[in-house]
């Protein structure tokens, strides 16, 4: 029988969750539930100084919000806890077992100072860098227990062999070799009895069963020292799924500058989460038949992370808003308008049907912010050059709307039913009586009635929502501005 798929997610608590972070923890939650398998969170606060407060809620949150749930973790313990490395740390674990590798020749203790340590340093590829010499390795053990016993600061080093070659095999980049003498001899327990990212990663994946580690591809190269340490302790090597980089659409690093680079600055920006998430869930991902649009259902069906790309991955904003588009279209009513009403009610104070605005921005908008610019014309007629009377394609010029539109006022005035099918109708007999194109009436009206090139709907809808009154004031405008401009 084969073993369960056991997957972590194991952020650091320093502030919002990256897009990057995000892709990783969904990809983990994939691979788990497209198995039947488990969907660990776990709290990697080891590093002190970049410890945030209030990310370890941020974390939560968004983990719910996406839908990501996990099976264990702080609050849900499943017998491997505790979840939290700094709990881990105060219990002793990671000590434990370093001590373990110590007792097999494959870890030492070294007591160099700072002076020491700057003195091996080395310029490699352009960067200046450690590279131990194993100095206390060969110290004895009667030397070691009288620096331990006189409180002599320590590290814990791995013992990594410096000739040879370690293999180790990622599912989407193949097996990668690399020369052990590159390996360094890296700490495992700092001088601060914490241990280092590496160490605890590798201790806390055993300890915990995880059986595939999914992670961003900025660890490949550290994955041959995860491998040597595994060997080490003598346990079986995860199955490593490196997600390719994400860039921005000039191909360089997603930065926290561009506004797209944290799950939670997208949901300010009006992005739905929804959409979020299927988008992210294609950033290094493709399914076989190119299909877009996914629910979270739907893509624990669809992920095969066989199919995942080696090459970097471009966060498409034009994609994303598209996306998001689509998932405000195929919302129903009463949800779509729930959201758009305190956008709306920004702009709008006037005692207006905002319902029938909301309908109107509904297939029109790609986030909820894009209603704003849309409907701010119901409030207040903005100022507007009358060339927008001119449309070649229904023939219109300055001079034939300011006519269309003087013949139509007193039409508008003796109406009184100003209801969108009753308007239209009474519209369309007057361009029937005239002899018009449509176009060449509505045209006029609407710009009038709007200020604006574009509209999220036509004249008779225009005219509904602003009423009689207001519509017949605007089309005065109107007139008064084509009179005075073509004078």
């Amino acid at each position: 029988m084969s073993q369960k798929v056991r997957t972590r997610f194991a952020p650091s608590p320093t502030g919002r969750m990256h897009v990057g972070n995000l892709r990783t923890a969904l990809y983990a939650y994939l691979i788990a539930k497209h198995e039947g398998g488990e969907f660990l969170l776990r709290i990697e606060d080891t590093d002190q100084e970049r410890y945030v407060e209030g990310a370890v809620d941020i974390i939560y949150r968004t983990l719910e919000k996406t839908g990501l749930i996990h099976d264990e973790g702080p609050d849900k313990d499943g017998g491997v806890g505790p979840y939290v490395q700094s709990e881990r740390q105060a219990a002793g674990i990671y000590l434990e077992y370093a001590k373990k590798l110590i007792e097999k020749g494959e870890a030492y203790y070294c007591f160099c100072d700072k002076e020491r340590l700057e003195s091996l340093k080395q310029v490699v590829a352009g960067k200046e860098i450690i590279v131990y010499d194993k100095h206390c390795l060969n110290l004895s053990k009667e030397e070691i227990q009288a620096k331990l016993d006189a409180g002599v600061p320590y590290v814990i080093r791995q013992n990594n062999p410096t000739e040879g070659t370690t293999t180790f095999h990622d599912e989407i980049y193949g097996d990668i070799t690399v020369d052990n003498s590159e390996l360094d001899d890296m700490i495992l327990i700092k001088s601060d009895g914490y241990p280092t990212y590496n160490f605890a990663n590798v201790v806390d994946d055993h300890l915990m069963g995880i059986t595939h580690v999914v992670r961003g591809n900025e660890y490949l190269s550290s994955s041959p020292k995860y491998n040597r340490l595994y060997e080490a302790f003598g346990w079986d090597v995860p199955v490593y799924v490196h997600c390719p980089l994400i860039t921005d659409e000039h191909h360089k690093k997603l930065s926290k500058r561009s506004g797209h680079s944290s799950f939670e600055d997208l949901i300010e920006q009006g992005f739905l989460t929804e959409a979020v998430v299927n988008f992210v869930a294609l950033l290094g991902w493709c399914p076989q038949d190119n299909r877009e649009i996914f629910s979270l259902d739907e893509l624990i069906r669809a992920f095969d992370y066989h199919h995942m790309s080696k090459s970097p991955a471009v966060f498409d904003m034009t994609k994303l808003r598209w996306m998001n588009g689509e998932y405000i279209k195929a919302m129903d009513a009463d949800t779509f308008y729930d959201m758009a009403l305190p956008y709306i009610k920004e702009v709008i104070r006037k005692p207006l049907d905002l319902k029938k605005i909301g309908e109107m921005v509904k297939t029109r908008i790609e986030v909820f912010p894009d209603i704003r610019e849309l409907i701010d014309f119901f409030e207040t007629l903005p100022e507007y050059d009358i060339a927008m009377y001119r449309h070649k394609k229904m023939k219109t010029t300055e001079a034939s709307s300011l006519q269309v539109l003087k013949e139509v006022l007193p039409v508008l005035e003796d109406w009184e039913d100003y209801t969108n099918d009753a308007l239209y109708g009474r519209l369309l007999e007057f361009v029937k009586e005239k002899g018009y194109k449509n176009g060449y009436v509505m045209w006029p009206i609407r710009t009038a009635l709007s200020g604006k090139q574009m509209t999220p709907a036509g004249a008779t809808e225009i005219l509904e929502v602003l009423g009689k009154d207001e519509s017949l004031a605007r089309i005065r405008v109107g007139i008064e501005k084509l009179e005075a401009g073509i004078a």
